[in-house]
Parts: C-alpha cells; sequence; structure tokens
C-alpha cells in the first residue's frame, strides 16, 4: 500500500516540475518556476535581474539590485487533473545591506499535494493526512566588479508524501534534504562593444546541489533534481517610457540513473549525465523563449509572452505562455496563464498571480545613453 501511495504522488509531482517523464529524480517541485513575471515569459529568468525571485532564477541577480521587496505567488496547481486541494505557493523577499556590499534573500516554497485517507490491510479507513512538498532557503549575492556578480543559496527540503510506517523498512515516507545553488551573472556596463552595453545579460545557475533523498531507505534514496541553467536577456529597445526585452534559457537535468534505476550521487551526476553520446545530451536540454515589454517611467504596465519546448522523449511537455503586470507606488501585480500545446494536459490554463511590494526606489527606465544610480562607477 505504501508503494501505491508513493507512486500516485509521485505522479502528481513529477508533472508539477521540469523533470522528465520518468521521475529522474525526486522532490521535483524544487524545479516549478516560482513567480508571474518569469513564468509568464516561458519559464526564463537566469540572465535577467528583476526581483527577490532571483533566488530561485539565479541567486546572482540579487547583487545587481538594490532596496527592500517581499513577494508572493499563488497558483492552483495542475488544474487539468481536476485536484481542487492541489496548490502551489511562494514567498520571497530580498533586502540590500550595505555593509555586506550585497543583497541577501529567502523564500518559502509550498506545494500542497492533498489529503490522503489511510487504510489497513483489509481496505477500511484508518484516518487521514496531508501530503506537502516544502523548502525554506537563504541566499546572498555581490558584484565581484561593477558587471560581474556571483549568488549563492543554501536551501533546506522537506516532503512528508506518507506517514505509515513500512514493515521491515526504516523509514515511513517523510524526507528531510540541504540542497545549495552557485550562480554567476554578467552585465557589462562599458564595454568596446557598445551595443551591449546596459542591454545585455548572461547568467549561469547550478541549482539543488546535494545528498540524495531518503524516503524510506538508503538504498531506494533518489537524488535531488540537480539542474543546471544558462540564460540570456537583451534590452532590444530603450527610452524614456519604453523598453523591450528578448529573453532564453536553456536547462539540463544533472541525474544519471542506470537501467536498473540506480543514481550516481550527485558529485558523479554532474559528469555522468552527460554520458549517451550528442543526441541524447541535446534531447535532455529544456529551452526557453520569451520577450517582455515595460512602458512608463518608473514601470507602469508590462506585457510578455513566452514558449517552452522539452523533447518528446524526456517529458513532451510543450506549452505556449502569456503575462502581464501592474505597477503603482509601492505595489506590484503580476499575473501568467499557461497554454498547453497538448491537449487535456494537466498543465493547461494553469494561473500563477504575484503581489508584491517593494520598499526600495521605484525602477526607472533610462534614457538612451543614460546611466542609472547603480550603473555610476564606485568611487
Amino acid at each position: 500500500m505504501f508503494k501505491l501511495k508513493m507512486c500516485l504522488l509521485a505522479a502528481i509531482v513529477v508533472l508539477s516540475g521540469n523533470v522528465f517523464a520518468q521521475g529522474e529524480s525526486a522532490v521535483p517541485f524544487l524545479l516549478i518556476g516560482p513567480n508571474s513575471l518569469n513564468t509568464g515569459m516561458g519559464e526564463i529568468g537566469a540572465g535577467m535581474v528583476n526581483d527577490a525571485s532571483a533566488m530561485f532564477w539565479n541567486p546572482a541577480g540579487l547583487g545587481f539590485q538594490t532596496g527592500t521587496e517581499v513577494s508572493i505567488t499563488h497558483s492552483p496547481w495542475l488544474p487539468g487533473l481536476g485536484l481542487s486541494d492541489l496548490f502551489y505557493d511562494f514567498l520571497a523577499g530580498k533586502h540590500y545591506i550595505k555593509k555586506l556590499k550585497g543583497t541577501i534573500g529567502a523564500s518559502i516554497t509550498y506545494l500542497n499535494i492533498g489529503k490522503i485517507i489511510r487504510t489497513d490491510e483489509f481496505g477500511n479507513e484508518i484516518g487521514d493526512y496531508q501530503a506537502f512538498d516544502g523548502a525554506l532557503a537563504v541566499g546572498y549575492g555581490t558584484k565581484v566588479t561593477k558587471d560581474l556578480s556571483v549568488g549563492i543559496v543554501t536551501r533546506f527540503i522537506y516532503s512528508k508524501l506518507a506517514v505509515d510506517p513500512v514493515a521491515g523498512e526504516q523509514g515511513t515516507g517523510t524526507a528531510y534534504d540541504l540542497s545549495f545553488d552557485l550562480s554567476t551573472l554578467w552585465r557589462p556596463f562599458k564595454t568596446k562593444v557598445k551595443f551591449i552595453n546596459n542591454r545585455l545579460g548572461i547568467g549561469v545557475n547550478l541549482s539543488n546541489i546535494g545528498p540524495k533523498v531518503t524516503y524510506v531507505d538508503n538504498a531506494q534514496a533518489d537524488p535531488l533534481p540537480t539542474n543546471l541553467r544558462l540564460g540570456f536577456a537583451y534590452d532590444v529597445y530603450q527610452s524614456e517610457y519604453n523598453n523591450f526585452t528578448i529573453s532564453a534559457d536553456f536547462s539540463k537535468l544533472l541525474v544519471k540513473r542506470g537501467e536498473n534505476g540506480e543514481s550516481d550521487p550527485v558529485y558523479k551526476g554532474i559528469f555522468t549525465s552527460f554520458s549517451g553520446g550528442f543526441d541524447n545530451v541535446m534531447k535532455s536540454i529544456q529551452s526557453s523563449v520569451g520577450a517582455e515589454y515595460w512602458y512608463g517611467n518608473p514601470k507602469v504596465i508590462g506585457l510578455r509572452g513566452g514558449f517552452f519546448y522539452e523533447d518528446p522523449d524526456k517529458g513532451k511537455r510543450k506549452f505556449i505562455t502569456m503575462g502581464a503586470s501592474i505597477r503603482y507606488s509601492l505595489y506590484g501585480f503580476d499575473f501568467s496563464y499557461i497554454s498547453t500545446i497538448e491537449e487535456n494536459h494537466p498543465l493547461a490554463n494553469t494561473l500563477r498571480f504575484t503581489l508584491s511590494v517593494n520598499f526600495g526606489t521605484p525602477e526607472t527606465v533610462k534614457k538612451p545613453g543614460e546611466k542609472k544610480p547603480e550603473d555610476q562607477p564606485k568611487k
């Protein structure tokens, strides 16, 4: 019965994250795009600097941010499954500390899987429990030069898929784990190539590095969804009241499983996941492209769209995303929508809603050739 419950729950959770349909890793909820702004662009963010959600997309983005911000995102998750008690929440915050010469961030991720009915060996109900996944993360980003930043995140993970002791096993279906992320972001301020100055962002984030997750015993432990994300963003057009950005992200799960289901530890999986030939590696890369337009000075209205693609042999997810934003004083509201290519897909019609409060100075769209205060060279 325990294995049946685990399989059902795993099926729900696997559909939630950017993982292969085969269920390559445990706790794939860690790969769910957490905020409406970036997910509205096709699930993109490694090369961008937007808000406190940089904790997920690229912690190094915190190094280019100042001020204080708090945001919360809510999403009725996998609406195509028709499960009313399945939802996803993400709370994030950031704060610039001058003495640390950087910005600290924190986030809480929560995926409510729903109420599970407990039964005895004869099928009689003996109670119920709430199944969920959660993570608490803290991070820090700082500039090492005026063009380059680095970031790190440490994360505590708690996953409760079952509560019943299993005969002959050590665990009950509840797991704890720790992971960390390493990242960098390059945003050239002044180079000989003028058309990239104050326009280009290139970021890399290696996330969810840590030991395997154990629900039952060590022999059946599963790897974390260690993920490599490479992102690009470029401001095609900048003026006093208009800003248009295009971007792209490419991500790959760094997990290696054998034919018998055994998996390599993280320090090996990071490298062995690139085995199997060039074609296999390319199929395992998920691709996203997106565009975003902002109007106002400071920003007032934002519109965006994007496309996410995953190879049919590695998950078969393809969907179009759309989103919009409104800013007024300290407050911001974003929403995003997923339209799947495949009919009756569990992700179809997924909505995310984000509310944010920014206690820093509202960001302005710079005029061509104009420098923002944070772009000014330090004396």
